[in-house]
């Protein structure tokens, strides 16, 4: 009977152990009503000091309109810079925990 236990503790401390490090995808909504359509959107963790790849690729988020948009970058991390480009080359840099809001509006 002790040995039953003994593999359900260790069995339960090696899932315990597991817990942390399993990172999810963030999905947050965009919402753009700058009246500026925006071309280029980054992100990056704040801790990081460079900007990671245009999450847009060639696409546009006309102004006026919404995105999900999904984070899969294998952090367990909430708090990203942000940086946006918008059509007439204007460029906007904030911060922002996503996990906490769920959405982010560009106004």
């Amino acid at each position: 009977m002790k040995s039953v236990s003994r593999l359900v503790f260790w069995g339960a401390l090696a899932t315990l152990a597991a817990g942390p490090a399993l990172a999810q995808d963030l999905t947050f909504e965009l919402i753009n009503v700058s009246g500026y359509d925006l071309v280029e959107f980054y992100t990056s963790p704040v801790d990081v000091g460079d900007w990671e790849e245009d999450v847009f690729g060639t696409g546009v988020l006309p102004s006026g309109n919404s995105v999900d948009v999904t984070i899969a970058d294998g952090r367990t991390q909430c708090s990203y810079d942000l940086r946006f480009v918008f059509d007439d080359g204007d460029v906007i840099e904030d911060s922002a925990d996503l996990c906490e809001t769920g959405s982010y509006t560009i106004e």
